[in-house]
């Protein structure tokens, strides 16, 4: 009888370990876009979120998470004073980068997809986000178009596609 709760207690234990809610703790966000052909990027911090993540029941697990803005780090200070104004980001009005998750599946071993709503400068698109998940982190990369958001304007030398790349615990 004693093994039997003993099981139970574990089991139960070893469930709610997986689907318990957990603020993000760390993580890092950068971005890449081509401009005059080249690769260029940074980072954005001030990351927070929860998440209430578990592999076994991916319909009842959520992901939300918001970036600073005003964190923009592109290790070039005009540049990031640029980008902060109403052509770009526009921080005074939108200071934070939002995503939340819609659905989430698993595509094999660690790997997932989930479909994300993202939202900058006030403008809300689904886009499907891989990651991995293993050890408590989240790590995957994913492609926006940033005209989708009305960053930047037309630009004969900025390529739309931002490929962003993230790793949260």
């Amino acid at each position: 009888m004693k093994n039997i709760i003993a099981a139970i207690a574990l089991l139960i234990i070893s469930t709610t370990a997986f689907s318990q809610t957990k603020n993000i703790s760390n993580a890092k966000v950068s971005f890449e876009i081509k401009n005059l052909g080249i690769k260029t990027g940074g980072t954005i911090g001030g990351v927070q979120g929860t998440i209430a993540f578990d592999p076994a029941a991916l319909a009842t697990s959520k992901i939300e998470a918001t970036a600073d803005v005003n964190t923009i780090n592109t290790d070039n200070s005009m540049r990031d004073e640029h980008l902060k104004k109403d052509d770009y980001f526009d921080v005074a009005k939108y200071p934070a980068i939002s995503l939340s998750s819609v659905s989430l599946k698993k595509k094999g071993g660690n790997n997932f997809t989930g479909q994300f709503n993202i939202t900058i400068k006030g403008k809300t698109k689904l886009v499907d986000v891989p990651f991995s998940y293993a050890d408590n982190a989240f790590k995957g990369s994913f492609k926006i178009n940033r005209k989708d958001f009305a960053i930047g304007g037309s630009s004969m030398t900025m390529g739309d596609e931002v490929t962003i790349n993230f790793e949260a615990k």
